[in-house]
């Protein structure tokens, strides 16, 4: 019998082995399959063919190929995800020290305000705003040197890694993170828990988080930040398949088409422990998190980010949307506002912007107090938040002798009062500079408002945006924004709390139904059972401190 190894095809596959003896001559060959296009990775493998037991052994060897399909895109290595995610971990700590800075609330005054920069800047200077180069990807590429500090808060520092050892538990990754709400940032004082109560949120909460949550053990909130929607509930659903309802057996394509079609595109996965502490999580796709921020198409997320929230893992894409999320929520506020008024008068009011529409607030389902709630136990981190952006507009300043002192941004104790021009051509600026979809929504109001013919009125727009676009000048509010900003205060009030009404309603509506299927029924109706205890609480009359106890 003699053995002849046949040379493998020229597009590689399996190798043709014949074998001859006195037997009829047998070939064994595989067919080529053809389907869809992939390339070719050679490795060597060992081929055998079965023979007698008489014959001698011979195993040639042979290169064999794996296929790589043209549709399977290349995905960074463990080792890089865990360095991207310390590297944003590290950006939003440095972010955070420069809060802290003496010369903080000073730090967004644009550093092109000078006209002798403005010929050096050019015009990608002053239009930052108007114009935001979303395909950044390094801090370094923001307008300037501590953009955006403001939006770090200064916790706890065992609280804070205890929050972020917490998205390390996560292996799909985190490109953006920050956690919020009554968890982090109490809105009330309570009394010192049991041991039992703790455990009843907690089953095993640490001590940084027992003393951050101040006597009110509460689940914590998280919103996730992620590049590909199916993919991250891909791999979180093959980790923390418990952590998904019923939908989960679907798939992730079921998962994230009901995240991205319905409400306001974000997952949310409530009454999940995670090393012993009790949150919850939302997944939004970063480019839809950056459209709400900037654009004000649903105000769902914008709404949270304008108060104060812990950001745990940075990203510049996000940070630039948040700044002109923050800058529009200050301008907005001020159309709602009088001449003077207190600080603590503009933090209830940008609060309670994203409440406007909330159906909760139309339902005994949320404390009546909340919004003052949240701004006098948070004042501190109001300010923090605030004040640098109060200190970058032309057209509104602090008229206290309180901020002579070098340590006003700290001291909570004094409320200061502020104070803004009422002229109509920084007001009808301040309508030009809010957000796309929001102003859109308003100048429709006005439209009808003042009986303008729709030709007439596309034509009035356009000539505005041409006039400003030949201009190195932020652009600039028009004759119709500057009649629109002096209508009576009142009308101008309600048409602006309209307009956030009808923004935020439906996608705060659908986002609602849809967390019973997110969610469960089950953990639904007990999220529904702890908002109405939650109201019956805020409607209790508050105790007197000369009441005492018998």
């Amino acid at each position: 019998m003699a053995l002849r190894p046949i040379p493998s095809p020229a597009f590689g596959g399996t190798p043709v082995l014949r074998i001859h003896t006195t037997a009829p001559r047998i070939s064994l060959s595989f067919p080529v399959r053809h389907s869809r296009t992939y390339c070719i990775r050679s490795v060597q493998a060992p081929f055998s063919a079965p023979l007698s037991s008489n014959a001698p052994r011979f195993i040639p060897t042979a290169r064999l190929s794996s296929r790589t399909y043209a549709t399977d895109t290349p995905k960074d290595s463990p080792s890089q995800v865990s360095k991207a995610a310390r590297d944003k971990e590290t950006a939003s700590d440095s972010a955070s020290t420069a809060a802290k800075s003496p010369d903080e609330p000073h730090s967004q005054k644009s550093p092109t305000s000078s006209a002798s920069s403005s010929t050096a800047a050019g015009p990608s200077a002053f239009d930052w705003e108007e114009k935001p180069n979303f395909d950044i990807e390094k801090f370094t590429e923001l307008p300037y040197d501590n953009f955006g500090v403001n939006q770090h808060m200064v916790i706890d520092r065992e609280f804070k890694e205890v929050l972020r050892q917490l998205l390390w538990r996560f292996r799909a990754p985190i490109r953006y993170a920050f956690a919020y709400g009554s968890g982090v940032f109490p809105q009330s004082k309570g009394d010192t828990p049991t041991e039992a109560e703790i455990k009843a949120v907690h089953p095993k909460a640490p001590i940084a988080v027992q003393k951050a949550q101040d006597g009110s053990p509460k689940m914590i909130d998280f919103i996730f930040g992620v590049s590909y929607t199916q993919h991250w509930h891909s791999l979180n659903l093959m980790q923390h398949r418990d952590h998904y309802s019923m939908l989960g057996s679907l798939g992730s394509a079921a998962v994230s088409y009901v995240q991205d079609k319905w409400g306001a595109g974000v997952y949310f996965n409530p009454y999940v422990t995670v090393d012993g502490i009790l949150i919850k999580y939302g997944v939004v796709n970063i480019d839809t998190l950056c459209k709400d921020l900037s654009e004000w198409n649903t105000l769902y997320l914008a709404g949270r980010l304008h108060k104060p929230v812990k950001i745990l893992r940075d990203d510049p894409k996000v940070r630039l949307a948040n700044q002109i999320n923050l800058l529009s929520a200050l301008r907005t506020a001020l159309l709602l506002l009088p001449p003077t008024f207190t600080e603590r008068e503009l933090y209830a009011t940008i609060a309670g912007i994203s409440y406007l529409g909330d159906p909760r607030m139309a339902f005994p389902t949320e404390n009546p107090k909340k919004v003052a709630n949240i701004v006098n136990n948070n004042m501190l981190n109001f300010r923090r938040l605030y004040a640098p952006l109060v200190e970058s507009l032309p057209n509104v300043d602090y008229n206290d002798p309180a901020c002579s002192k070098p340590d006003w941004v700290t001291n909570t104790d004094a409320v200061l009062n502020i104070q803004q021009d009422m002229d109509p051509v920084k007001r009808g600026n301040m309508v030009r500079r809010l957000p796309k979809a929001f102003r859109a929504k308003l100048y429709f109001e006005y439209q009808k408002k003042f009986q303008i013919p729709q030709l007439e009125f596309n034509k009035m727009l356009e000539e505005s945006k041409n006039e400003d676009s030949h201009s190195f000048k932020r652009q600039q509010g028009g004759g119709f924004e500057q009649r629109l900003a002096q209508d009576a205060p009142e009308a101008l009030r309600k048409n602006i709390r309209d307009v956030i009404r009808k923004t935020i309603n439906w996608p705060s509506t659908t986002q609602s139904i849809k967390s019973f299927i997110t969610a469960g029924f089950s953990r639904g109706f007990r999220y529904l059972g702890e908002k109405l205890a939650t109201y019956r609480e805020g409607n209790k009359p508050a105790k007197k401190d000369d009441e005492k106890s018998p």
